[in-house]
């Protein structure tokens, strides 16, 4: 029942919502109306303390409720202490950023997590302070400010299926309180931690093996999907939902535009299942959906969700239950660098068709390297028509990026390497994986120009999808893989630490020097930026089509919208080869202006093509 005490905006915001709000809530938590009244209270509360400069910043983006969608976003990936050292750091260079073109600023996880244990910063031990060597929550709040006066927003992200078992509730529940216990998965024996271990896949079954751990203190079991030290949230206990929910809101407060659900598809677990993408799981994230819509409307939900397509998209929701407004296209992400290594776009042809059949609504961030490893969750049913296995095509993808095979220029490192399943994974910046690191390694200027127009390839390839492209930072420079991470005890056995080394200013600032790798790869990843967001056609509305090539090296994509037609060529191989299409319009080159039919189209090896015509 709607309480009188709400003011009329809160009112008319929760009304539309609030029977559905209290079906999911009561189905989840077996009509608890307790706690469901506390819900709605703690809703209204965030609402009311909400600045009026925020709530001023969500009137605006409810006027164009698809911000995001257009082509003018451009977002950009970092860790604050590897771009600047703190908070106030970030805060100075956002005129860099401005230069980039990166109106899209996603912070990696900032909240106060133990040195050591962090697992780098997804074991939050407080949801509300900010690591001390970063700033203050005040600074995180001031950030927000200078962002949003550019024109920028602001991304952070949010670790919602564990804590740090640091953290003041796992504290208490090692101490013995049942209250706080109960907010974890606690158990006496190892019976049922045993019957789960039968159908719950392992995160990380090298450096974590299983998915619980043994508390001496508590002298219990507790559930640990990833780490020992990241304590699994018990999502049955509506107490957690309400106050994680608080927790998500008042970062939302302190102006984070995009909360990124972490692990969003692992938040619900039921004995005897996989405990993944369980039908509870969307009815959270629809609740979660709802309550920012109702206390901070300008507010967007991404969740991270790094499985194949048919796992993802349900995240959307529906058109009428809309779940998270972003999600990530992990799945191109890995049959890119999939495509660099076989030179072949076959599998990428039959993975864009997928994404191009979905709804226009369906926003996605593509990417073609982030903080985490590239996974091979490629759709190998598919590859089998071409004779190709999972286990000896990950291994080739391996060691193909990572240098092991004779004339191959990758520097990847693999990371969770495991011989027994076979299924280790790849790191390294795009520059290295690029093999721009061997070729100045080798001092080999051919090399070098080959290895750079591939980077700047897979770049304009995201920028030709539609949603939002989203760089690592770093890779607007070409930076290239850090090793000083195997002499550091934190870090020395997670090689994704290759990838997240600091940013050097120094090699920033040689991107306005000419001919350096800093300046080629700045100025080409700068131009097009703006070109993509001076045209149209490149707006997430767009129609999207393969364009058949006829060549299995040469990738082809079309794109239309409002009278502007675009022909996208992306050569894969390491020589010249040509697109043989045949198109009948007159068509412009966008790089150079230059006016040009598109039929038989040359591509230079490892070089793309941007061809526009307008009605």
């Amino acid at each position: 029942m709607l309480n009188k005490k709400w003011d009329q905006t809160f009112r008319q915001r929760i009304t539309p919502y609030y029977d559905e709000l209290k079906w999911l809530y009561c189905e989840l938590y077996q009509n608890d109306m307790q706690a469901f009244d506390y819900f709605c209270g703690m809703l209204y509360e965030f609402y009311t303390e909400r600045s009026q400069e925020l709530k001023d910043w969500d009137a605006a983006r409810e006027v164009v409720k698809d911000w995001f969608a257009g082509n003018e976003m451009l977002g950009m990936l970092m860790y604050t202490n590897c771009f600047a050292g703190t908070l106030g750091g970030v805060r100075k260079h956002l005129t860099y950023l401005q230069e980039c073109g990166v109106n899209y600023v996603h912070l990696m996880p900032l909240l106060e997590s133990p040195a050591g244990k962090s697992d780098g910063g997804y074991a939050v031990a407080d949801f509300r302070k900010v690591q001390p060597e970063l700033g203050t929550m005040e600074d995180l709040a001031g950030l927000a400010r200078d962002c949003h006066g550019l024109g920028m927003s602001v991304c952070l992200d949010f670790v919602m299926n564990h804590t740090s078992e640091d953290h003041e509730w796992a504290r208490r529940a090692r101490a013995g309180e049942k209250e706080y216990q109960d907010r974890y998965f606690f158990f006496d024996n190892w019976d049922i931690p045993n019957e789960y271990e039968k159908t719950v896949p392992q995160v990380f079954p090298q450096t974590a093996p299983g998915n619980f751990s043994w508390c001496p203190e508590a002298g219990k079991i507790v559930m640990t999907s990833f780490y020992p030290y990241q304590w699994d949230l018990n999502y049955h206990n509506p107490t957690v939902f309400n106050d994680m929910t608080a927790n998500m809101l008042y970062l939302c407060n302190q102006g984070v535009d995009i909360i990124r659900l972490d692990a969003v598809p692992y938040i619900w677990k039921t004995l005897g299942t996989t405990c993944r993408n369980l039908p509870e799981v969307h009815s959270l994230v629809r609740i979660m959906r709802i309550a920012a819509e109702i206390v901070c409307p300008g507010t967007l939900l991404l969740g991270e969700v790094v499985m194949e397509p048919s796992k993802v998209v349900p995240y959307f929701g529906s058109v009428d239950k809309p779940e998270c407004h972003m999600l990530y296209n992990v799945t191109t992400m890995a049959s890119t660098w999939h495509t660099v290594a076989t030179k072949d776009v076959r599998l990428m042809k039959h993975q864009l068709g997928t994404v191009f059949a979905l709804p226009k609504q369906y926003v996605f961030l593509n990417y073609l390297r982030c903080h985490d490893d590239i996974g091979w969750g490629l759709d190998y049913e598919y590859l089998q028509q071409f004779g190709i296995e999972e286990a000896p095509h990950k291994k080739f993808l391996n060691d193909y990026l990572s240098g092991v095979i004779y004339g191959c220029d990758g520097r990847g490192e693999l990371y969770n390497d495991d011989p027994r399943l076979q299924d280790a994974r790849l790191c390294g910046t795009t520059a290295s994986l690029c093999g721009i690191e061997a070729a100045e390694y080798e001092k080999n200027p051919e090399k070098l120009d080959q290895a750079i127009h591939l980077d700047i390839m897979l770049h304009a390839f995201l920028f030709t999808q539609s949603g939002i492209p989203v760089l690592y930072s770093g890779d607007e420079i070409g930076q290239l893989n850090d090793y000083t991470y195997h002499d550091d005890d934190y870090k020395r056995d997670d090689s994704r630490y290759l990838h997240r080394g600091d940013l050097d200013w120094k090699s920033v600032a040689r991107r306005k020097k000419a001919g350096t790798r800093e300046q080629r790869i700045f100025s080409e990843i700068q131009k097009l930026a703006l070109l993509r967001s001076k045209h149209r056609v490149f707006d997430s509305y767009a129609d999207t089509w393969i364009v058949e090539t006829w060549n299995d090296h040469v990738l082809g994509i079309g794109r239309y919208y409002r009278g502007e037609k675009l022909i996208a060529l992306f050569n894969f191989n390491d020589q010249d080869e040509t697109a043989w299409i045949n198109e009948e319009e007159e068509y412009r080159d966008l790089l150079t202006g230059g006016l040009c039919e598109a039929k038989a189209v040359g591509v230079p090896a490892h070089d793309f093509v941007w061809l526009v015509t307008t009605f």
